[in-house]
């Protein structure tokens, strides 16, 4: 009873701040199609092709209120259809969240797509194949954005605690300090998985944490390339099996180049330390949600990007990108197309 009493309290604050305001309708769709095929061969992934369609649409309502800041409630759906499935095979994502934006500082509560991060995460904490299949954030986001950089703080509760299903969160913050073409930034990662709910006996609890400070520089316009990005960063892991008390630390270094023209583009990373998932061969991506390349001592890879078609609301690309972990050079392939209304609206406007 206190929450419907709470929510109605809320409700009612909101509309006394937007008495002034005229509300809008919001509608977006989504849509996203992705063929990518693994020819893996090696040590810590499998071959295998992802060919899906991602549709999200979702309706809502937004307005200003007298201080200046915008609100906005938005619902809607992923719906994720597998290539040759059927509906079993379907994966069905709800997508719900408030969003307030004012003054440079925003804040997102509930089923949040990805999407509305500043900062895409990298590889080793986030697998592109957990990313197609789950596009939303469940939880919060936090940002701050002004001329000289941004923070942003993610709480993505990845797991209700049920009898059959482990309690799982993570939090990432992560932000960026830019003067001229150079940048200081950093992320700091907590992934916890926990127990089951009672009647199912306790098995212990998991902690993966990563610190990666990072100094980064884009210096196309010092150079006939539309892009020339360049970051360097330590990575510094923590991985702690409490039941087994078996902790382990982990340091390594990450460079990433990335290089455009035109329609063109490379990006190269290459990892080189410790294995960043020790425990993956146990737990798997219940506990590292990233890449398990990074279980190698030294991995590289490189993408070949060709843009077919590129514009602010629709981006259709091809890219050839080839893994080595130290037992072998393995090849993928995927192309993607994305769509967005809401950046056609936009781009009309």
């Amino acid at each position: 009873m206190k929450k419907y009493v709470l929510a109605v309290f809320l409700g009612l604050c909101l509309c006394g701040q937007a008495k002034d305001s005229t509300a809008s309708f919001l509608y977006d769709v989504d849509f996203t199609t992705y063929f990518d095929n693994r020819e893996y061969n090696g040590h810590y992934s499998h071959s295998q092709t992802i060919f899906n369609f991602r549709l999200t649409p979702s309706v809502g309502v937004g307005f200003k209120d007298h201080l200046g800041g915008y609100h906005s409630v938005q619902a809607g759906v992923s719906y994720t259809q597998p290539m040759g499935g059927n509906w079993k095979e379907i994966y069905v994502d709800p997508l719900a969240y408030y969003q307030l934006h004012y003054k440079g500082f925003g804040f997102a509560m509930g089923a949040i797509p990805y999407t509305q991060r500043f900062f895409k995460l990298p590889e080793y904490l986030m697998y592109d194949s957990i990313a197609y299949y789950r596009p939303q954030i469940q939880g919060a986001l936090i940002q701050y954005a002004s001329e000289k950089g941004f923070v942003e703080a993610m709480l993505d509760w990845r797991g209700l605690q049920t009898p059959k299903r482990r309690e799982m969160f993570r939090i990432a913050i992560n932000g960026e300090f830019q003067h001229k073409c150079l940048a200081l930034g950093g992320i700091a990662y907590l992934n916890h998985k926990a127990n089951y709910a009672d009647p199912t006996p306790r098995e212990g609890v998991n902690d993966d944490i990563y610190l990666n400070p990072y100094i980064s520089g884009n210096f196309g316009r010092l150079t006939p390339l539309d892009t020339l990005s360049i970051r360097a960063g330590y990575i510094w892991g923590y991985q702690n099996d409490r039941p087994n008390n078996d902790l382990q630390l982990q340091h390594g270094g990450l460079v990433e180049v990335i290089l455009s023209w035109r329609f063109l583009g490379l990006r190269n990373t290459t990892y080189f330390g410790e294995n960043q998932m020790p425990h993956y061969p146990q737990f798997g991506a219940d506990l590292n949600q990233g890449d398990p390349f990074y279980q190698s001592t030294f991995y590289n890879r490189t993408d070949l990007i060709l843009n077919i078609y590129k514009t602010s609301f629709v981006h259709c690309f091809f890219s050839w990108n080839m893994h080595y972990d130290t037992y072998s050079l393995q090849h993928q392939q995927y192309i993607i197309v994305h769509f967005s209304l809401d950046k056609l609206k936009k781009s009309l406007k």
